[in-house]
């Protein structure tokens, strides 16, 4: 008899644990197999920028999750005499983490296909975390009421006292509401993208790396980041130096004496701009131009142009431009006067 109540006792844990264990480890070993697959298919089979892959990186990791998901609702219904309350509450839990994770693919997908379009846009625009995570909120807020509805939950109260409680909420919030709608309009403008080069009325230069909810991130020549209230952004007056175009022009001033064969200088200096443009950028996509504007007072004043597709080659380029000049000049003895003062002394 008590070999018989054991045997039976054995029986009812073996179907109350073990059956529901090895069904959720069967659950998360598919799972895995499954992500193993998408991240295969993603690194040697899918080209990147391309539908299939943001859809397959949006999925990536959560079949992990689904079959999880699956193999406790199975484990849930495999268990005899399992309170029916309980039974539920595993059900609408189950149904919110199915339903938050199809969100989150739903939200992966959208954001892809925006940098997607992005990237194939002839205009160099670039996406922004504040673009981003407005659309991440939107979706994420649709899959919360699709859950509160499920769970039979009115969402109207819900809308009713977030509009009552949103003025409330503007008033006190009013600097932060002023620099998310300046990031808006400074990303719809198009007058300020990531990655471009900008100079501050204040001073301040450096390339945009980012555009946040509330600050706009800008990356200085010293690397440094600059935080700026998106408001100030809106409202000050910026020199964008990738605007129309991404070239930036260097000039330097120079002066030759009067003896000096202008012609002979003009040749000796373009073929030092085009030398220091080979070195720096390994090509002459613009051709350098010297421009004579001045007699002044001890020498003939000119400018030598030369043009960089690279904000911060500009700083490199008149180092070297000036070494090379002065050592060219050196050879061909063209002469750079300076001014000299006589003082005469009456006795």
């Amino acid at each position: 008899m008590d070999i018989a109540v054991a045997f039976s006792d054995w029986h009812y844990w073996m179907e109350l644990l073990i059956v529901p264990f090895f069904i959720l480890i069967a659950a998360f070993t598919i799972g895995k197999l499954i992500n193993k697959f998408i991240n295969k298919k993603l690194h040697e089979h899918i080209e990147k920028h391309t539908w299939p892959y943001v859809f397959a990186n949006a999925v990536r990791g959560l079949p992990v999750a689904w079959c999880m998901g699956v193999g406790l609702y199975w484990t849930i219904h495999s268990i005899k005499g399992i309170d029916p309350t309980l039974s539920m509450l595993f059900s609408a839990f189950l149904y919110a983490v199915i339903v938050f994770s199809i969100t989150r693919v739903v939200s992966r997908t959208v954001s892809g296909i925006i940098d997607l379009h992005i990237q194939r846009s002839e205009e160099n625009v670039q996406a922004t975390s504040l673009l981003s995570n407005i659309v991440a909120f939107i979706i994420y807020a649709t899959g919360l009421m699709i859950i509160l509805q499920y769970l039979g939950i009115s969402v109207t109260p819900f809308l009713t006292a977030l509009g009552v409680g949103g003025m409330a909420v503007a008033l006190g919030l009013q600097d932060t509401l002023a620099n998310i709608f300046a990031g808006v309009y400074i990303i719809l403008s198009r007058q300020l993208q990531i990655y471009d080069f900008v100079k501050l009325s204040n001073g301040s230069e450096g390339q945009v790396v980012d555009i946040t909810w509330r600050f706009t991130k800008i990356q200085s020549t010293s690397n440094n980041i600059i935080i700026v209230p998106n408001k100030e952004i809106a409202s000050s007056t910026i020199i964008n130096y990738n605007m129309p175009a991404k070239e930036i022009s260097i000039g330097i001033t120079i002066g030759v004496s009067y003896d000096s064969d202008l012609d002979f200088v003009e040749k000796i200096t373009l073929e030092a701009a085009r030398s220091v443009l080979m070195k720096i950028e390994g090509k002459v996509e613009f051709e350098p131009v010297v421009r004579f504007f001045e007699f002044a007072d001890s020498s003939i004043k000119f400018n030598i142009y030369v043009k960089s597709t690279n904000f911060l080659n500009q700083y490199v380029i008149k180092h070297e431009l000036i070494k090379a000049i002065s050592s060219r000049y050196h050879q061909e003895n063209i002469n750079i006067p300076f001014p000299v003062r006589e003082i005469i002394s009456h006795k």
